[in-house]
């Protein structure tokens, strides 16, 4: 059964010409190093067996994203040649698209690595569409005008010729729609999420990394974003959690298990921050790259 995303990207690529993305972009993988055949960030020998063993985000503090590449280059050393190659391709897109974005003091790059590697690896998913489209999830929110003109239609339309329907279609399911003014942004955020979700199956394991690096990650977060992102997450935990231990999740009962037990310690830690906000964030600042 068609899904609505997937209705989305036939009706885009029928109405937009699928091209190489934003030009010369045929070899976009050949442009960026860390995800190269038999390349990678040249770590001795007993760094790369530590970096196949450590937590993410001490991945990210001792070796920064170089270390985050080499560890999905480990990742992805068991698909397929041509699995390799979508993932390589997806990361030095996105890696193009998001040059210019930082959360806090790191690349947005670091962001779209961890919440792929741990798709891959803490829930044990060997899948190179649902790879390439976590490595993707927010390229078409925040950059469509980089991958092709016309708009978040035609940059999926892209991502469909480029990917695969799959893939792009996955990204759809977890873009966030533009906001409608008047609306709360928050709530229309968790309503979109919400009904989204309840569709795809596999959207949920990409938001479930991605929510996970946002909000169960809050405790490497300093500043007056911890009570932003309290207020847009907190009560998105427990229909997560819900969601993620349906029988139709496609992860294995204990993958489902460790989520719901992250989002349990997510929870505790934004009941902690409070909601004590001025409310200005309910409407829309000027674009936020990976705000979600």
């Amino acid at each position: 059964m068609a899904t609505a995303s997937t209705k989305l990207i036939a009706s885009s690529r029928s109405k937009h010409t699928v091209r190489n993305i934003a030009g010369p972009e045929a070899t976009v993988a050949e442009q960026t190093p860390g995800l190269m055949p038999g390349a990678g960030t040249r770590l001795d020998p007993p760094e790369r067996q530590l970096i196949a063993a450590m937590p993410l985000h001490a991945i990210t503090s001792v070796h920064g994203e170089a270390g985050l590449r080499e560890r999905l280059l480990m990742e992805t050393g068991r698909f397929s040649a041509a699995g390799r190659g979508r993932v390589q391709d997806a990361l030095a897109l996105a890696s193009r698209l998001h040059a210019g974005d930082v959360r806090q003091r790191e690349p947005y790059a670091n962001h779209l690595l961890r919440v792929t590697i741990r798709i891959l690896s803490h829930y044990r998913v060997s899948d190179p569409d649902v790879a390439c489209a976590a490595l993707l999830h927010d390229a078409v929110e925040d950059h469509a005008a980089g991958i092709a003109p016309g708009g978040r239609d035609a940059a999926l339309a892209v991502l469909a010729g480029r990917f695969g329907d799959r893939t792009a279609a996955l990204v759809a399911a977890v873009t966030n729609p533009q906001w409608e003014p008047g609306r709360d942004k928050h709530v229309q955020y968790r309503e979109h999420i919400l009904a989204s979700l309840q569709a795809s199956p596999w959207a949920r394991v990409i938001k479930a990394s991605d929510f996970t690096d946002n909000a169960v990650g809050i405790i490497h977060t300093t500043g007056p974003k911890l009570t932003r992102l309290a207020r847009k997450y907190g009560p998105l935990v427990a229909d997560l959690r819900e969601l993620i231990l349906r029988p139709d999740t496609p992860l294995e009962p204990g993958v489902k298990d460790m989520i719901a037990a992250q989002l349990d310690a997510a929870q505790k830690r934004l009941d902690s921050i409070g909601h004590d906000g001025d409310g200005a964030d309910s409407q829309p600042a000027a674009a936020r790259p990976g705000s979600a």
